[in-house]
């Protein structure tokens, strides 16, 4: 099939329970009597949501995401809160079952996250050649592809992670990085057409897995994705450029300090930031792979005997970025992860106890990267301005109330945070 080929357009709409988007059951409601003997004397009650299924019912529109806040403005001399974005690359469901770990994580820890998903997660290996990765032949990925059962699984996730009110990115297709052809040569061009085959592969999995019957995503592709994070960190500024064309508000694949994002070619730039890494004297990228490299090197199940130091290293660098922020400039805190047992799954314990640590306090935000920039989009430029001049851990010297006194102006007409216009 050639690259461009798309699934016909055509929009079926059908009236279904919201339940039915996690799988409805059949048979007895619970109560040893079934459904339709009792249908007379209570009858089914109106469909709670109408859902509208998209191309061949992959995806479907379904209304506003829930559980997503309405973002505010600050009010005069209002301290910002501490926000902190813990985002997970190439999120997929495989047989060590992290992702549904970490939503589970998330809903006990008052969190919101950013699955980053791979393409080819949703493409089983038998119809590899539908993928025509840039620069590279026909059907090759150095992730690899998935089967049906982990099509299941890691679709199962998705759409409750959406209804979470968690954020779906991409991590686009084939991961290639620090190759000839890898994603640091590729052009805009390249860039925009992958992009659109992870687009494709989300929105044409029940037809590629021949899944026909099953439940569908919740969200519309194209609206849901805002954003994303390039394989390796590599391509970012011919990324940047695609992703400006095509409508994306932020970027995640750079390297900054811990400071007030601003935006970078029309893009918020929301790049992970370089924390204290305990036990040495420089500090370290907020991602659990660079803190493997600098450990183990790339040999993914080091020395047994450091695991814990290494887990313990990684949590407390990051603790101490998260305290220098809070304590400082309020700057947002953004964290990447990989679903991946690297050195005894040391990280993943580490990035579990830095969730149940900080997400709790009450001044503490632990969102998406959708729910920041909807609230950097709601704040008054000025006041954003402002909080960038504060340095790494700068606290305003004579407090928040004196920094930020002055009254923002109002937003504009249907910014996010506006009051609503009237009718």
């Amino acid at each position: 099939m050639a690259a461009t080929h798309r699934i016909a357009a055509g929009t079926v709409i059908a009236a279904v329970c919201v339940a039915s988007l996690a799988g409805c059951g059949t048979g007895s409601d619970g109560t040893g009597e079934q459904p339709r003997a009792r249908e007379k004397a209570n009858p089914a009650p109106a469909p709670k949501n109408v859902v509208r299924l998209i191309g061949d019912g992959s995806t479907a529109y379904t209304g506003a995401q829930p559980h997503l806040p309405r973002p505010e403005r600050l009010k005069p001399g209002e301290k910002p809160p501490q926000f902190v974005v813990f985002s997970w690359d190439g999120a997929g469901e495989d047989g060590q079952r992290l992702f549904s770990h970490f939503r589970k994580v998330a809903r006990e820890n008052n969190a919101t996250m950013t699955y980053f998903l791979s393409g080819v997660y949703l493409l089983p290996e038998e119809k590899r050649d539908l993928y025509r990765p840039p620069q590279h032949s026909p059907g090759r990925s150095d992730i690899g592809f998935n089967d049906r059962q982990g099509i299941a699984d890691t679709v199962k996730q998705l759409r409750l992670a959406w209804l979470e009110g968690n954020e779906i990115g991409t991590h686009f297709n084939g991961h290639f990085c620090g190759s000839a052809g890898g994603v640091g040569e590729w052009s805009v061009a390249d860039w925009k057409d992958e992009i659109a085959q992870a687009k494709r592969f989300v929105k044409t999995w029940k037809t590629n897995a021949g899944m026909k019957n099953t439940a569908p995503l919740p969200f519309d592709y194209d609206e849901e994705l805002i954003g994303a994070r390039t394989p390796c960190l590599e391509g970012q500024k011919n990324f940047m450029k695609a992703a400006r064309e095509l409508g994306f508000r932020y970027d995640t694949s750079g390297v900054n300090n811990q400071v007030w994002p601003k935006k970078k070619q029309g893009l918020w730039d929301l790049s992970m930031q370089l924390v204290p890494f305990p036990g040495h004297s420089f500090e370290q990228l907020t991602m659990d792979y660079n803190f493997m490299v600098n450990q183990s090197g790339t040999t993914t199940q080091g020395d047994p005997a450091k695991h814990a130091l290494w887990g313990d290293q990684m949590r407390d660098g990051l603790l101490q970025g998260f305290e220098r922020a809070h304590k400082g400039n309020r700057a947002p805190l953004i964290i990447g992860n990989h679903f991946e047992s690297w050195n005894g799954g040391t990280y993943m314990r580490a990035v579990e106890e830095v969730v149940e640590t900080v997400c709790n306090k009450p001044d503490v935000r632990c969102v998406s990267f959708r729910q920041l920039v909807d609230w950097l989009d709601a704040q008054d430029p000025a006041t954003l301005a402002k909080l960038r001049t504060l340095g790494v851990g700068e606290a305003p010297k004579k407090g928040w109330d004196s920094f930020l006194s002055g009254g923002p102006a109002p937003a504009p007409k249907g910014a996010p945070g506006s009051p609503a216009a009237k009718g």
